[in-house]
């Protein structure tokens, strides 16, 4: 029942479809497994790398074909300098750029063949395959010391059974025998998983199935894949987002699927709190991942229609302790919590994107929140950020917040209607100084053109010091047809 399901299109049309605000995007995994990175490093050279979409671009003159933008990091960040633009009309890259196809929309890191490199896998879910309307394509573009170039199709092997393939991603090492694996979803509730030791010639280490209790369908499925180690045993758990099978207005529901050394085993599933945003670190040091879910929904206003779940006004987030035997207790936290700034008002889809990230480098993850809802001095769903500190004690909603807008000093641009700056977030430490930086989307910049903005940490905190925007044309991608950059991040 819920309206914002991840379908497809981030243009000022598709936004109405979705109620306003786009939500397919995928929050970063930060509980690391013994073999997943925590920060993506496409050509091993030390310094976190970042990939954005542009998945409504247009490419050799087809509207829609989509993009996206891989920003390497430096001891400067990120620049528009350097980077590497991908398209289907990309040298090397499967397939070719046709309308509307969404290329780069969703995608995922991980370093799939073990050379040491980053990989990155990248659907078009609305590619036509074969004469199947939207059936979906995935392609895997290889890491190098030069950055990312050529790919791989990761063939659909059900192509009749669901459309979309590639509409949700995600990689660890599920089974924990030390090769990257890489969970493809579609609009069936069956996600297939690769397993590690995948090569440029398409073979890979195996392949099965997992099934979680969600709904299959047209524009159901998997709406989110979430990886990262909750439990500490090393192997990859995964968090499955999806319509659930057990409720009478079949709300969205989050799943806690465990990695064991068979792989995932959704016979081992277990229901967490509702949100359909997960990001995945140990923000109290004590060696467990913990689960963070964005729920950004308000509650019915008149109640005339029966509410999502344990929604609040201006959207929530819930944290999930991690522990030996998987999820733990629960709490939950709104603009409304503690010192945390701002205050809950119907719209702001606080919770709408979340990352985790050591900011400071004191061992424990930090959390970034997203309101792209947020209206500031008058201005309509211009957007913002919070930031909040890992503690032994879990997230400090008491003091050290930070609260970033456009219209905060030192920070590129400035509040306009629309904006949704906050429609992503990312934790990565671009500097290779052992500190997380913060990139932030703001995917309808300048009549949703979009944007990329960059927030360095200074070691203690994020700052403006060294802030620069990205702009579109600055990276390779043509403003022709609102390209929405920055409505998505590489998980």
């Amino acid at each position: 029942m819920h309206k914002h399901l991840r379908l497809a299109l981030a243009t000022a049309s598709a936004a109405a479809l979705t109620g306003g605000l786009l939500t397919f995007s995928a929050a970063t995994a930060t509980a690391a497994d013994s073999v997943h990175h925590p920060v993506a490093d496409f050509n091993n050279d030390g310094y976190g790398d970042v990939a954005y979409a542009a998945g409504n671009a247009t490419v050799g003159g087809k509207a829609g074909a989509g993009q996206i933008v891989a920003l390497y990091g430096s001891a400067s960040g990120v620049t528009s300098t350097k980077r590497t633009t991908i398209s289907q009309n990309t040298t090397g890259v499967p397939g070719s750029a046709e309308t509307g196809d969404g290329f780069g929309w969703v995608s995922a890191y991980g370093d799939f063949n073990g050379d040491g490199y980053d990989d990155l896998a990248v659907s078009a879910l609305l590619e036509d395959v074969s004469g199947d309307a939207d059936g979906g394509t995935v392609v895997i573009v290889w890491g190098s010391a030069s950055g990312l170039s050529g790919a791989t199709t990761i063939n659909d092997p059900a192509p009749s059974s669901h459309d979309r393939w590639g509409k949700t991603l995600a990689a660890g090492d599920f089974d924990g025998d030390g090769k990257e694996d890489l969970a493809v979803g579609a609009t069936s509730s069956t996600i297939h998983v690769f397993k590690g030791g995948i090569t440029k010639s398409g073979t890979t280490g195996g392949r099965y199935t997992v099934k979680p209790p969600i709904i299959s369908g047209d524009g159901t499925g998997p709406f989110n894949l979430t990886a990262g180690d909750v439990n500490g045993d090393t192997r990859t758990d995964l968090i499955v987002d999806g319509f659930e099978t057990d409720s009478e207005y079949g709300w969205n529901a989050n799943y806690y699927v465990p990695g064991t050394a068979s792989g995932l085993s959704a016979a081992s599933a277990q229901k967490l709190k509702p949100g359909i945003i997960t990001g995945i670190g140990d923000v109290n040091g004590d060696g467990y991942g913990d689960i963070v879910t964005g729920e950004e929904w308000d509650p019915s206003k008149d109640g005339s229609e029966p509410s999502v779940p344990e929604s609040a006004t201006g959207g929530k987030v819930h944290l999930i302790k991690g522990s030996a035997s998987g999820p733990a207790g629960a709490t939950s936290i709104t603009q409304n919590t503690g010192n945390v700034p701002g205050s809950s008002e119907r719209g702001d889809f606080f919770g709408n994107e979340l990352s985790l990230g050591d900011i400071n480098g004191d061992g424990f993850q930090d959390l970034v929140v997203g309101a792209a809802g947020e209206n500031l001095g008058g201005v309509v769903n211009t957007g913002a950020v919070t930031v909040l500190y890992g503690s032994a004690a879990g997230l400090n909603t008491s003091s050290g917040t930070q609260y970033f807008a456009q219209s905060t000093a030192g920070v590129p641009g400035s509040d306009e209607t629309d904006d949704f700056f906050g429609s992503e977030v990312k934790l990565t430490d671009v500097t290779g100084d052992g500190k997380a930086d913060l990139t932030v989307g703001a995917y309808g910049e300048n009549d949703f053109n979009g944007s990329v903005v960059y927030l360095p940490s200074d070691g203690t905190k994020i700052t403006t010091a060294g802030s620069r925007s990205l702009a579109p044309s600055a990276v390779g991608v043509s403003t022709s047809g609102q390209p929405v950059l920055g409505g998505n991040a590489a998980n």
